[in-house]
């Protein structure tokens, strides 16, 4: 309790020594901020934000309205990975006629009492592209103790850049705040985004706060004030996420419209019709759409003309496949030039899959193209359209009753399948003909990793031999065809040898041919395994493959889903032929754990019976999305599933 009651008092003190840092004045410290030595929220912090706060305001400069942006922030470096935190980047928008600029930057490393300062000649500029530059900086004389301080102000002449607050990034912050004072005249879609809660939700209406030259009457403003304390660290590279967007906790600002102050308006916010008009149009969508009389001149006439509809599909699928090398590129927005990409055989994932769309329009089969993000970014936003949202074309066809959504860029995956990077819920199909719609993206639910084994012991050499059948479907189908196919033979049992240990030996191997249009490919192994013989007792490990070595959800705690992606199953059987003269000494206990709602389950079965002992182990998933309060049972059934499979074995005694 008094422990307790210690961290409660810190903390306390530590707020309160934070209000008063709105106080102070730049470059001045409190004496707790100079003594914290460490964050109790999170203890494996390596530098927590002591106070940040941002503004966004309008003002009228030299006659033009700024969109002003003020922004500053303390942080404290608790441990030596935090260093990191001191390069600091500060992005600045720019077009061919204006540009952001920055002003007023002041920084300063505090290392108790002695500051140093970044001069002019310490921060440099950057091109990140034609749109934009970043000003940069490193503080200086950083170590385990500092805090670092930094204020700056950005002008901007694109009032669409009020576009919102971080409220969380990758490092804890005890507290972050956020100001806003809009004019009326500039009207803003907003949310919040994350599944923290603000600490501070307060909106006023200020009156005639706002003038502009030449106008007839001041606007009114909004004035907002959004707080959160106590926000935990977002990291990136947890297993199994969507696009860490989707979750990280912050306030999206979006321009709908703008009121001119001489009675005019102008809408930023558009309709899925207004949409559906210009991709028409856009030489880079709409155009490239058009095509097919090019394509049927370019491909052999019967892959357009011969078998059933879906006989066709596929073939024209599989051709597309075997036609274009993917450049890793996405090109949604990019210059798609499809029959530039044809007759140089390589292209992006859009012009790969338009190309697919324009020949199975070719061939009579009703193909549209389908917008959406794949999982490394957030979810399209399906209020309203948001362009910059998509930024992937997949193909879906029509055929009688059924549709196929369809991604060509990729060769091993079969028709009717989409890479894992697309399993990311819905995208919005561009149906010219009619409107645009929703439509769901429903991964295959045939997901099996099926493992044989069957062992016979040769107690006087010291070794066990054996045979081994793994058969793969669906998304495990495609990861272990991708492999095979992708290094060569020799290379591939070797690794597998490795992964498996030491004494572990691969002595005939075999996989069946894969027709096309399947999504299941079958390998049998025969193998030998040396030095079972420990003190006259035999040793065997029952697991020859494993799921997965470690437990992939380290976090205490989760604030965002679970997402596998597809539901899977894996089911592993051992055989094994109890040697004359040996008995069992000691074999796994049976195990069988459920998940909530009967969501998920683990088993392990181990039995002797006539001469043979008998392991079957089975590893399912029965969603592919679990929430944050589900995480603690997620984790520990991962847990358990790596103990089942890292610390079973298996001792025979001689009878």
């Amino acid at each position: 309790m008094r422990t307790f009651l210690i961290v409660v008092s810190f903390l306390a003190l530590l707020l309160n020594c934070l209000k008063i840092y709105g106080q102070l004045e730049f470059g001045q410290l409190t004496a707790d901020e100079r003594e914290l030595t460490s964050y109790p929220q999170d203890t494996t912090a390596t530098a927590v934000y002591l106070s940040e706060v941002g503004k966004n305001y309008f003002e009228v400069r030299n006659g033009y309205v700024w969109l002003i942006s003020e922004y500053s922030a303390k942080i404290k470096i608790l441990k030596p990975e935090g260093v990191e935190t001191a390069n600091i980047s500060i992005p600045l928008d720019r077009n061919s006629e204006w540009k952001e600029t920055l002003h007023k930057l002041r920084a300063v490393t505090h290392n108790g009492t002695v500051k140093k300062g970044v001069t002019k000649e310490d921060i440099y500029e950057v091109d990140i592209n034609k749109n934009r530059i970043e000003k940069r900086f490193t503080f200086p004389d950083v170590q385990v103790g500092s805090v670092l301080e930094y204020t700056y102000e950005i002008k901007s002449p694109f009032f669409r850049n009020l576009n919102g607050w971080k409220f969380q990034s990758e490092i804890p912050k005890i507290r972050s705040e956020y100001h806003a004072k809009i004019p009326g005249n500039y009207v803003y879609n907003r949310a919040l985004i994350g599944a923290l809660k603000l600490n501070v939700n307060e909106a006023s209406i200020k009156r005639n706060c706002f003038t502009v030259p030449g106008a007839s009457e001041p606007a009114d403003c909004e004035v907002l004030k959004y707080v959160m304390k106590q926000v935990p660290a977002f990291d990136d590279e947890e297993a199994f996420m969507l696009s860490g967007d989707n979750y990280r906790s912050r306030l999206e600002f979006e321009m709908a419209e703008y009121l001119k102050f001489n009675g005019g308006r102008q809408v930023y916010t558009k309709t899925w019709k207004d949409v559906d008009r210009e991709f028409r149009k856009d030489p880079d969508i709409g155009s490239q759409l058009r095509k097919k009389n090019f394509f049927e001149k370019r491909v052999p006439p019967e892959l357009l003309t011969e078998g059933t509809p879906l006989e066709k599909a596929q073939n024209i699928y599989a051709y597309v496949q075997n036609h274009f090398a993917w450049n890793e590129q996405y090109g949604l927005w990019n210059n798609n030039r499809v029959k530039q990409a044809f007759d140089e055989r390589k292209g992006s994932a859009a012009e790969i899959n338009i190309t697919l769309i324009n020949l199975l329009n070719a061939a009579g089969i009703k193909a549209n193209m389908m917008l959406m993000a794949t999982r490394a970014y957030a979810l399209p936003k399906i209020s309203h359209p948001v362009m910059n949202d998509f930024k992937y074309v997949i193909a879906k066809a029509t055929i009688g009753e059924d549709s196929y959504l369809l991604d060509a860029s990729d060769r091993y995956v079969p028709f009717g399948m989409l890479p894992y990077r697309c399993l990311n819920y819905y995208g919005r199909v561009m149906d010219f003909d009619t409107d645009s719609y929703w439509q769901d993206i429903i991964p295959t639910d045939k997901n099996k990793k099926v493992t044989h084994v069957r062992m016979e012991l040769e107690p006087v050499a010291g070794k066990a031999k054996g045979f081994m059948s793994k058969t793969s479907t669906g998304y495990y189908f495609i990861n272990r065809y991708k492999t095979v196919q992708s290094i060569p033979e020799e290379e591939y049992l070797i690794s597998l040898e490795e992964s498996i240990g030491d004494d572990f030996y691969i002595t005939s191997y075999e996989k069946n041919k894969v027709p096309r249009n399947t999504s299941r490919i079958t390998e049998k192994f025969g193998f030998e395994i040396e030095g079972i013989q420990q003190n006259g007792d035999l040793h065997i490990n029952p697991f020859l493959i494993k799921s997965f070595e470690t437990n992939p959800f380290k976090a205490s705690v989760r604030n965002f889903p679970i997402d596998f992606g597809f539901k899977r199953s894996n089911t592993y059987t051992l055989n094994i032929k109890i040697p004359e003269g040996y008995k069992v000494k000691f074999i796994p206990e049976q195990k069988a754990i459920a998940l909530p709602e009967s969501s998920g389950m683990l088993k392990l079965e181990c039995r002797e019976t006539n001469g043979f002992l008998s392991v079957f182990y089975h590893f399912e998933l029965k969603a592919t999305q679990y929430t944050s309060d589900a995480y603690d049972y997620v984790k520990q059934f991962f847990q358990e599933a790596v103990d089942i499979q890292g610390l079973s074995y298996i001792v025979l005694e001689k009878a």
